[in-house]
Order: C-alpha cells, then sequence, then structure tokens
C-alpha cells in the first residue's frame, strides 16, 4: 500500500466523481493499484481558475475496468472515506512546493509534478494533511477527539507512525467529519441559507446557519460540499422532513403536504430558488437532489 496523488479538476473530460470514484489511463494502473487500501489526496492544477490546490482526502476500496470505456480504470473509492480540507491547501508555501518528492536532486521542479497519478511520501501526506485540516481558523467551537489514537490529536498532536511499516496510519472520526463538513459547507455558502437567503452571526461570532446532508450519512451519502447545503434551523427542519426540496435547477419545492404552504413561500427568499455557491463545482449534484426529492420529498 502507498500513499498517492490524484489529480482531478471540475471540468475533467474524465467520468470522476471525487467521492465515488477516480477514471484513469491505463499508463497508470500499477500507480493506482499501489494505493489500494490506503489515502490519497486530490489536487487540482493551478493551471486552474480558481484553483483549490490540494483540497481532499479519500480511501482508495479497489481497482476495476470501467465497463463503459475500452482502456480505461475506475479507482473506486471507499464509502465514507471522501473527506474535503476546509483550508485548501496551495502548491507552493514558503519554503517551495509542499509535497517536497516533485522535487529533483537540484531542488527544481521535476516531470513528476505534471504526472496525474503519482505517489507521495508519508511526509508529505502528513504536512499536506495537517495544513488542510488546521483549525486555527474556525466557524465554530472546536469539541471532541479530531482523529482518533493512531492520528492527529484534538491538541494537533503530530502523526503516530507504525515504525514496522515506516508509514503513517490516518482515521478520521465521525465527529471531525461533521465539524470540518459543516465548515466546507459554510464557507461554499458565505455562512447564508440557502432557502431564505439570511446570513445571521450570533454575539460569539457563530453563523446560526447548519450544513445539512442532502442524502444523508445513514443514508450512505458522502461528506462532501455537493452533497451539502447551508440552511437556518428552520429550513433544516422543513427540508430533513421533506415539507421543501429543491429541483435539480434548485427551485424550492413545497410539499402539497405543508400545512402553511403560504407561510412557507413567504418564508423563502423572493427568487424562489436557493442561493447556489459562488462556485459551480460547490453547487449541489443533481444526483443527491435526487434522491432527496425521491426519498425524502411529500410529493
Amino acid at each position: 500500500m502507498a500513499f498517492g496523488v490524484f489529480i482531478h479538476r471540475s471540468d475533467s473530460i474524465y467520468d470522476d466523481s471525487p467521492a465515488e470514484r477516480y477514471q484513469f489511463p491505463s499508463q497508470y494502473l500499477g500507480r493506482v493499484r499501489a494505493c489500494i487500501g490506503d489515502w490519497i489526496i486530490y489536487y487540482e492544477p493551478t493551471k486552474v481558475v480558481g484553483s483549490r490546490g490540494y483540497f481532499a482526502v479519500a480511501k482508495i476500496q479497489q481497482v476495476i475496468s470501467d465497463p463503459k470505456a475500452p482502456d480505461m480504470h475506475l479507482a473506486l473509492v471507499e464509502p465514507g472515506s471522501y473527506l474535503d480540507f476546509p483550508n485548501p491547501v496551495p502548491f507552493n508555501d514558503s519554503a517551495g512546493p509542499v509535497e517536497r518528492g516533485v522535487l529533483n536532486e537540484s531542488g527544481r521542479l521535476s516531470g513528476r509534478a505534471q504526472s496525474a497519478v503519482r505517489p507521495i511520501s508519508p511526509d508529505d501526506f502528513r504536512r499536506i494533511v495537517e495544513l488542510g485540516l488546521d483549525e486555527d481558523t474556525q466557524l465554530l467551537p472546536r469539541v471532541g477527539n479530531l482523529l482518533t489514537p493512531s492520528g492527529f490529536q484534538e491538541d494537533h498532536a503530530p502523526f503516530q507512525y507504525d515504525e514496522q511499516r515506516n508509514r503513517t496510519n490516518f482515521t478520521v472520526s465521525r465527529i471531525v467529519r461533521d465539524r470540518v463538513f459543516r465548515r466546507v459547507v459554510l464557507r461554499a455558502y458565505e455562512q447564508r441559507c440557502a432557502v431564505t437567503g439570511l446570513s445571521f452571526i450570533n454575539g460569539g461570532g457563530r453563523a446560526e446557519v447548519a450544513a445539512a446532508h442532502i442524502r444523508p450519512v445513514e443514508a450512505s451519502g458522502p461528506d462532501i460540499v455537493n452533497n451539502g447545503i447551508a440552511l437556518s434551523g428552520t429550513a433544516h427542519w422543513m427540508f430533513d422532513r421533506g415539507l421543501i426540496s429543491l429541483s435539480d435547477d434548485l427551485e424550492i419545492l413545497i410539499s402539497r403536504h405543508a400545512n402553511d404552504q403560504d407561510g412557507i413561500r413567504a418564508f423563502v427568499n423572493k427568487s424562489g430558488r436557493a442561493i447556489p455557491p459562488a462556485r459551480a463545482s460547490d453547487r449541489p449534484h443533481p444526483h443527491f437532489l435526487n434522491w432527496h426529492r425521491e426519498n425524502c420529498f411529500k410529493q
């Protein structure tokens, strides 16, 4: 097993869905297979406008031939393992590339930096994940443990190494996932309720909106920004109980079972549509919206 870096861009020609699968050609088969059972970091190239740099981690479960595309393969992501970084990590820091392994012996960028799939050392993996999950800038108070005893601790303790294997053990707790998911979603929606358009900050500087999963974790919904939406308490309650939902183009749908439809219409913002994130790639994915309409929304 080995850590890896997978290059992904939202306008990719490949059939990627970062929380579920990564499509790649045969030339990378050996490198991807080496990552089976281990963690990889997703990277968006600097030439992409508004690049997020290193933006997420995921665990590779298996690799299969793509049944729809000859000479292509799919790296399948372990369900529930994908996690966006609340702090996307740029390619360079004050000391140069944060991924030191892309430098050659002369200290210059090597051709390895252009590889769509490449191995990454435990030290580089640890450095990037620490930066990506750093909580010095927060949207809510810190609670619970940051990671299991084999990884980060709440006081930012370093990774623990298995000396026999000389590599890092990495596991993310549900508490941390919920907290990170909140930060990622609220950042995408600028701490504003997508349904009402309102943004309230309490006296402690905490945003009074929640990060709601469109497809719940209990129903195999991933912790990915496209499966999230920022909602105020009342909007969240109505969304979870199927009194409102969203069309693929974000029209706010009101259930005919709601006992005060006029009141709900007055409650939502005047456009009648959910206010989307600034980044198109952060918008709710139709796949998750369709799940909510079919499984939660009271038609």
